[in-house]
């Protein structure tokens, strides 16, 4: 399949699979955009084949075992299109042409498999530890990999690049908890809900446990503040129309957070998003924030308990 047949079938993915981040895209320059909506089409591939759904919708049931034999089929598929031999499939013909393209390490795309791989092996999140090792594979490894495409080659914007895609984990764990607990996942700190009286599966999905839920996401949004003043600094080493781009998704996805808190018990009636005229202001106000950034100072990152492969 040609380069512009591959960008056609991942801006189509796109656009059905997130308007913010579409939203955020039509900012970058035309390079760019290939390689990030190349990228974006791989991670919500993985995404759909491990639930066994399509753009994040109508997940299939399936046994455990059915889930790592799809992430075994991911891998390998994975490993060969970032050895160059990507197949047929427009999704890792797409990969392998971003890794090349960008100098993308191997070891970041699989990483990222590393996360479905927890939630295939249903792995506990007892403290918020656990819940930002997950945050760092699902997302901050993409935003390592994005920083990428976009030209950052030095180890410190790389990390604030990963800081930012935790902070946005952050905010999505958040908005979803009641909707991920109905398909049985729970990413929240186990200790963090048993604090308020909350049991589990069972307590998430209670109407009656709401305010006390409210509690334990407010504390959640709280802890994703650091992450997001982290990237803020990081964004002003970016070419500058990259910068405007990942400021309006910066503010696009903290504001998405700051509903939820905001809404307190009443925030899983309805899915929280920010409207359209929100989403032209965040863009508006992305460029102002994209030329203030360079001039800020590198703020101490987060903690962090893990590695960045390089």
């Amino acid at each position: 399949m040609s380069r512009d047949a591959l960008v056609a079938h991942a801006l189509r993915t796109i656009e059905a699979g997130s308007q913010s981040f579409a939203a955020a895209a039509r900012l970058f320059d035309p390079p760019t955009r290939e390689g990030a909506v190349l990228l974006y089409a791989w991670c919500r591939h993985c995404d759909d084949v491990v639930d066994g759904q399509v753009l994040g919708h109508t997940p299939q049931a399936g046994t455990r075992e059915q889930g790592r034999a799809r992430l075994a089929l991911l891998r390998e598929q994975t490993e060969a299109a970032c050895s160059g031999h990507p197949g047929s499939h427009p999704v890792f013909q797409g990969l392998a042409d971003v890794v090349r393209r960008h100098r993308i390490p191997p070891g970041l795309p699989l990483e990222h498999l590393s996360g479905f791989e927890m939630d295939v092996e249903e792995t506990p999140y007892r403290t918020f530890d656990d819940t930002l090792l997950y945050s760092w594979r699902v997302a901050g490894v993409v935003g390592v990999m994005m920083a990428h495409v976009m030209g950052a080659a030095n180890a410190r914007t790389l990390d604030r690049a990963c800081d930012l895609g935790i902070a946005f984990q952050l905010t999505n764990i958040s908005r979803d908890v009641v909707e991920d607990a109905a398909a049985g996942r729970l990413y929240l700190p186990d200790d963090w809900l048993r604090a308020e009286g909350i049991d589990g599966l069972c307590g998430v999905l209670d109407p009656a446990r709401r305010e006390a839920l409210a509690r334990v996401v407010a504390r959640l949004v709280a802890s994703a503040e650091p992450y997001y003043n982290s990237a803020l600094a990081g964004i002003g080493e970016l070419p500058l129309r990259c910068a405007w781009s990942i400021a309006t998704a910066r503010g696009i996805y903290r504001q998405i957070g700051r509903k939820v808190q905001a809404r307190g018990g009443r925030a899983w009636n309805a899915r929280v998003a920010t409207s359209r005229v929100e989403k032209l202001w965040f863009v508006a106000r992305g460029a102002a924030v994209a030329l203030a950034a360079h001039r800020l100072a590198l703020p101490p990152r987060p903690p962090t308990l893990f590695m960045r492969p390089l």
